[in-house]
């Protein structure tokens, strides 16, 4: 078993993250396996060394280890550009100018019916697919654009000729992909976990998988650095199982093999609100200064 934490060294660690952290450390302990400290620093705007010298050693306090060097998404940044250049010649990408203004404006009078918030926020409504020059479709002979947004374009990602054949062939289904699930999604969700292609192009829309000015987004850094370190168990926040389909598509599309999934109940505050990094009563770094042990940490957080 090979467990994570990815967090992003922006803030103060909460309740909620020792959580997730405490889970997956323990459940890699448990079956002799490794636990992974992975620092999401894609956001040069935020990160700070600072904020990641103090995860870490609020961490090791909780007793909590893993192998070092730890893996840091800022220095693989030529991995996320392989496999943005692999789905740029399969012709799934295309470039977006859209601000997050045009996108609000766009799905300000949406269909009746039709959602409005996927898992990545506010659906695409698809405003640069649709003038959508026709030779990226044939992106292969084209070099990828750099330093702007690239979206997935998730209708030509439904058709790609390998991505049903094997289901199709051996078992008749037309699910688009399948996750084992062993926490539970927010509505209950647990054992195998289907999707199809409408959910994917209903539901989720054309997710960003390169920003302007990070480079790749999460969910594409996600599936690779999950790859790139054998990771068998991802275990995290229910607030991220419907991004799964995303990152079981991405996987399926770059041929990555798929981890198991367990998703958990969130530490929320006295008025069901969930924990962020503002709450910096209660962070972790303000327990300890309080006199609290590690034991009472897990105590709070129900372990």
């Amino acid at each position: 078993m090979i467990t994570r934490f990815a967090p992003s060294p922006t803030g103060p660690l909460h309740l909620g993250h020792a959580y997730s952290a405490l889970l997956a450390f323990d459940a890699a302990m448990a079956a002799g396996g490794t636990f992974h400290l992975r620092i999401d620093d894609l956001d040069h705007t935020r990160s700070r060394p600072a904020w990641e010298a103090q995860l870490k050693d609020d961490l090791r306090w909780l007793g909590i280890d893993w192998p070092e060097p730890c893996r840091r998404e800022s220095d693989h940044m030529s991995e996320y550009d392989a496999a943005l250049d692999r789905l740029w010649q399969m012709g799934l990408l295309y470039p977006c100018t859209c601000t997050r203004r045009d996108i609000r404006e766009a799905v300000s009078a949406p269909q009746e019916g039709a959602p409005i918030h996927g898992p990545d926020g506010l659906i695409y409504p698809g405003t640069c697919r649709a003038n959508r020059p026709f030779e990226t479709i044939f992106a292969g002979a084209h070099p990828r654009p750099r330093d702007v947004t690239l979206r997935l374009d998730m209708q030509m990602a439904m058709g790609h000729r390998d991505l049903f054949r094997r289901q199709i062939d051996e078992t008749g289904s037309h699910d688009l992909a399948e996750f084992t699930e062993t926490g539970a999604g927010p509505t209950g969700q647990t054992g195998l976990v289907t999707f199809t292609p409408d959910d994917m192009i209903e539901t989720v829309g054309d997710v960003v998988l390169a920003r302007k000015d990070f480079g790749a987004s999460y969910h594409l850094a996600v599936v690779v650095d999950d790859a790139a370190q054998g990771v068998t168990h991802v275990i995290r926040g229910q607030d991220l199982f419907e991004a799964t389909k995303i990152h079981v598509l991405l996987q399926r599309l770059l041929k990555l093999p798929t981890p198991e999934y367990h998703h958990h109940a969130l530490i929320r505050d006295d008025q069901g609100k969930r924990l962020a990094k503002r709450d910096d009563a209660r962070a972790i770094a303000t327990y300890r200064e309080d006199g609290a042990a590690p034991q009472d940490i897990r105590a709070m957080v129900g372990i």
